[in-house]
């Protein structure tokens, strides 16, 4: 297997990353989606996402294997210092250490940008994934019960926080997103596997 590499991700990533997206749409509750969204769909969010925050692709031999990203925590102006992180895995790639690394330059990407909190939702049950997270340093802060309806059965959803950096008593805004004047513009990191 050749050095995976994680870089961030462009427009032109989206058929893959769709490609990877579609299993957990189509045959799991993973994601509440009940559709899978087109190469052009991933395309737009890909560009929305990177107006803001980091999107991280995982490549292996040159394919898209893996990607990473963070989301607004929600809109109002107040919580612009949290975010939502996701991590999803080509089901070829699973239990490599890609989502561990993809995760590991995103949380640092966001720390540095000047956020100061991640959550991420996990649909139970999912060990993996909470494994995943407790090895990364989250903890669980809740669970909403019977919260979404997909495949024939209610799913409850497990929420997990990190705490990307200390908070300040008069905080900055956050940086501009990478590619824009971020201190981590450049990433392509060989994974420590």
């Amino acid at each position: 297997m050749s050095t995976p590499t994680i870089r961030l991700a462009t427009a032109s990533d989206a058929a893959a990353v769709a490609a990877i997206y579609a299993p957990y749409v189509r045959d799991t509750a993973i994601s509440f989606e009940t559709t899978p969204p087109d190469t052009a769909t991933m395309a737009r969010r890909i560009d929305h996402t990177l107006q803001r925050l980091p999107w991280l692709v995982g490549e292996i031999g040159g394919r898209i294997v893996g990607y990473a990203y963070a989301g607004e925590l929600r809109q109002r102006p107040a919580y612009r210092w949290a975010v939502e992180v996701s991590v999803y895995v080509d089901l070829t790639a699973r239990r490599t250490g890609l989502g561990r690394e993809l995760y590991r330059v995103l949380l640092d990407m966001l720390a540095a940008q000047g956020h100061i909190q991640a959550f991420a939702g996990i649909t139970l049950p999912n060990d993996a994934s909470i494994g995943l997270h407790r090895t990364l340093g989250f903890a669980h802060v809740g669970t909403w019960h019977d919260v979404g309806f997909k495949l024939g059965r209610w799913h409850d959803i497990s929420w997990w926080q990190r705490r990307l950096r200390e908070p300040a008593d008069t905080p900055a805004d956050p940086l501009a997103p990478p590619g824009q004047g971020c201190p981590v513009d450049q990433v392509t990191a060989p994974l420590g596997m």
